[in-house]
């Protein structure tokens, strides 16, 4: 399905695409992939979060949240949580401390 989608695009005249975000589409990243081979795909980070909580116990959801979002970049053109990639990998790393022994994944 996806191939068919892209390779129709690609014929509409789109012969290049630097960045793809998308929320998990089944097979959608391998037909970027096989149409536009230097394509980034990117999971959108507001699923990318997402989809993390399912490796955590639903009564520590509120918590993490509340540690990752130092971490996060600007959701919706909002300001960035973290000022300088410095800081948000710092932020990672106090949340990788607090949280990686519970939930390694």
């Amino acid at each position: 399905h996806w191939m068919h989608i892209l390779t129709e695009i690609k014929n509409r005249g789109v012969n290049d695409v630097l960045m793809l975000v998308c929320d998990g589409l089944r097979g959608l990243p391998d037909a970027v992939e096989t149409v536009w081979p230097r394509t980034v795909v990117q999971t959108c980070v507001v699923h990318l979060l997402r989809n993390s909580f399912r490796y955590a116990a639903r009564q520590d959801w509120d918590k993490i949240a509340k540690l990752l979002k130092p971490v996060s970049p600007p959701q919706a053109g909002g300001t960035p949580t973290a000022p300088t990639e410095e800081a948000a990998l710092e932020r990672f790393a106090e949340f990788a401390e607090t949280w990686g022994r519970k939930y390694p994944a």
